[in-house]
């Protein structure tokens, strides 16, 4: 290999420099105990060239070396990337060397990813791609566009990720490198399953298989392997799940590709959990924790830590599932994995929950419900953005070939022209009818379009709607009690009422907070259907367990108004419908009868058993309703407000939403009322059934 010589350096600068390459290899070799013959190579060689005479730390081999070195400890000595890269981009720069510039800025954008710095290594990302695209390097463009759009969804920015990912499959196929290919599409697998959207995540991954095969390369395939068996366990599917799980760590134990190799025992450990053999599952995790040791892989810690936790919770160990779950949530805050932390404050919950510290408990529920309902708000916009990105990226690759196909009839239009007149005659007349042809397919598509755009404002009109009664109710029924409760602060504030004072208010400040809460809880989900959001997931529900935790929420509601709640149901009430929608059910339910129930009254809730259903019954003994009353209730566009016996304010929505909970659920709800009597209101579901159990 030619060497680009450059000014030596003095003998003692030269000194610090092999003392300080000798420190990092020496580092890297205490934590590495595999892919050790790659490292070994590596360093052999930098040894070999400074003892070359006429050395110079300059020369465009010692860069490259450097910089390949940097990128093989990047999982194993995150600090070595750092200095290596530096070094190399020092080296670089007073050599004019571009691509050892380049390839060291591509290991600090690396490096601050890891971090979770995203923005500093987008800006190291975007000018490798940009120099990569002036220089026509071809396989470092490749790797700049790759690494750039896994940033963008680390930010959750799934549109422009998706964006740079095609472009990749563009210039991938365009240069034909089967090797970025399978990459490229493995990413857009990937985004794709972020979004629990596995139907287009496994036709990628489809596309991904096939091409490996071509590659025949068995590293490749067992890294695709151990995220489709991720993609598995995520659906359900763990036989097939556990197959690709051993292929692949079959592979990697063979290849000693210890951070693959965490991941996959990592990945066998989760499918082990999904089926709740939790011991089996926390021996795979003590595996990929023992790995874990070894390398720095901070986003694949966050996932085992998690899994860890949830295995020692289900065994009953909350001290150990505590401990895992705080080191997770430490370290998924420190690189803002929103993710991460949700579901360590999941666990946190359930923990806190379990030994009774209710103040820490409501804290980290509280984390969980505002990553959740963030996350769910920007999946929501995200899937929408994916979808319509890669619709204007296909419309693009169509007007290309559009374009392109047009440019090749003129050219072959005026070859023809030279061959005569009577060719020109032909090509005339297949012009006509090929306009003819076109014209009739572009009006063909001019009317399809025409539909499209008024299916389209059909469904703005609707969501219009949606939104004007939203901000109707929230203006009615939320605005008045937050402006009283601003009011009276004001008052506190201002010196206008004593404390004493201040504190009568009290109790009905919590009624209003407690009012507020259920209001929004009713609104966020009523909206969320209105919106076509709301997926419903049947499962095992236990209905007695379901009464007794909403008794305990209203009891203290119920104890102001001295009424009576009393379950009935007994024990292995079992359902098959969505725990989340029939909770939401029993609450509403509950809390009317409670609302329209005067004091020193009684709600009573029993269950009777049918052949293939369950019909429960909340009645109680309310000022009741007339005719035209229940008439309405239940009516999908009925906002009807009404006021409990304590002037208890409501939104209308309740009932409503009831009735298409319960519907979704296949179940039905009807109600029986007489004035001055009392309410009960009947629904069932579908009894579980033992398949349905097994599976549960």
């Amino acid at each position: 290999m030619l060497f680009v010589k450059i000014h030596s350096l003095t003998s003692n600068l030269l000194s610090k420099l092999a003392i300080l390459l000798f420190g990092l290899l020496v580092l890297s070799t205490t934590n590495i105990s595999a892919q050790q013959e790659a490292k070994d190579s590596l360093q052999t060689l930098i040894k070999e060239l400074r003892s070359t005479p006429n050395f110079s730390i300059k020369d465009t081999t010692h860069i490259n070396l450097l910089n390949h070195l940097g990128r093989e400890l990047r999982f194993f000595n995150t600090d070595s990337l750092l200095l290596l890269s530096q070094l190399a981009l020092d080296y670089s720069k007073s050599s004019n060397y571009k691509k050892g510039e380049n390839y060291a800025l591509l290991g600090l954008g690396n490096y601050y990813s890891d971090q979770g710095n995203h923005t500093k290594s987008m800006l190291y990302f975007k000018n490798v791609l940009s120099m990569s695209i002036v220089s026509k390097d071809i396989e470092l463009r490749l790797r700049a566009q790759n690494n750039l759009a896994s940033e963008f969804a680390y930010i959750g920015d799934y549109a422009k990720s998706l964006i740079y990912y095609l472009e990749g499959i563009d210039i991938a196929n365009e240069n034909d490198s089967k090797f970025w290919l399978s990459i490229f599409n493995e990413n857009v697998a990937n985004l794709y399953a972020s979004q629990n959207d596995f139907v287009q995540s496994l036709e990628f991954y489809k596309k991904v298989k096939k091409i490996n095969e071509e590659i025949g390369n068995e590293s490749i395939s067992a890294e695709t392997m151990s995220n489709i068996a991720s993609i598995y366990a995520d659906t359900g599917e763990l036989e097939h799940a556990m197959y690709n799980a051993n292929t692949s760590i079959a592979i990697f134990e063979k290849t000693k590709k210890i951070e693959w190799l965490a991941y996959a025992y990592a990945t066998k450990a989760k499918i082990y959990l999904k089926d709740n053999k939790f011991e089996w599952a926390l021996y795979w995790y003590r595996q990929s924790e023992m790995l874990h040791e070894k390398i720095q892989d901070d986003r694949g810690e966050i996932e085992m830590l998690n899994g860890m936790s949830q295995a020692y919770l289900g065994l009953g160990n909350d001290a150990m599932s505590e401990t895992y779950a705080l080191n997770a949530y430490a370290i998924s805050h420190r690189i803002k994995d929103m993710e991460g932390s949700k579901q360590c404050a999941k666990t946190l919950y359930q923990v806190n929950k379990n030994k009774e510290d209710y103040t820490e408990a409501l804290k980290y529920h509280e984390i969980y419900q505002s990553l959740s309902d963030t996350l769910y708000r920007n999946e929501n916009k995200k899937s929408l953005t994916m979808l319509k990105t890669k619709m204007e990226h296909e419309k693009q690759k169509v007007d290309l070939i559009k374009e392109n196909t047009k440019q090749l009839d003129t050219q072959r239009a005026y070859v023809n022209v030279a061959l005569g007149i009577l060719l020109i005659f032909i090509i005339v007349t297949l012009l006509v009818f090929r306009s003819e042809k076109v014209q009739k397919n572009l009006n063909s598509e001019l009317q399809k379009k025409q539909e499209d755009l008024k299916l389209n404002e059909l469904e703005l009109h609707e969501i219009n709607r949606t939104k004007d009664k939203l901000f109707s109710i929230i203006g009615h029924d939320l605005r008045g009690p937050i402006a009283a409760f601003q009011g009276l602060l004001k008052l506190f504030k201002d010196g206008e009422i004593e404390q004493n004072e201040f504190m009568g208010f009290m109790p009905k400040l919590s009624n209003d907070i407690d009012h507020i809460s259920f209001t929004l809880n009713n609104l966020l989900t009523w909206g969320q259907t209105q919106m076509n959001g709301a997926v419903t997931k049947a499962e095992v529900v236990a209905l007695e367990t379901v009464v007794k935790e909403n008794i305990d929420l209203l009891s203290e509601v119920a104890k102001n108004k001295s009424i009576r709640l009393i379950n009935h149901l007994e024990a292995k009430t079992l359902t098959w419908s969505d725990t989340n929608q029939i909770d939401i059910v029993i609450r509403n339910l509950i809390s009317n009868a409670v609302k329209f129930t005067p004091e020193n009254g009684m709600v009573t809730i029993t269950a009777i058993e049918k052949k293939d259903q369950w019909q429960v019954s909340i009645r109680d003994t309310g000022i009741g309703m007339n005719q035209d009353t229940i008439d309405k209730i239940f009516s999908d566009n009925s906002t009807l407000t009404t006021y409990g016996t304590n002037n208890e304010k409501g939104t209308g929505l309740g009932l409503s939403l009831c009735k298409e909970m319960i519907e979704k659920n296949n179940g039905k709800i009807w109600v029986e009322s007489l004035l001055r009597k009392g309410s009960t209101f009947h629904f069932i579901l579908p009894k579980a059934k033992d398949k349905y159990q097994r599976t549960a």
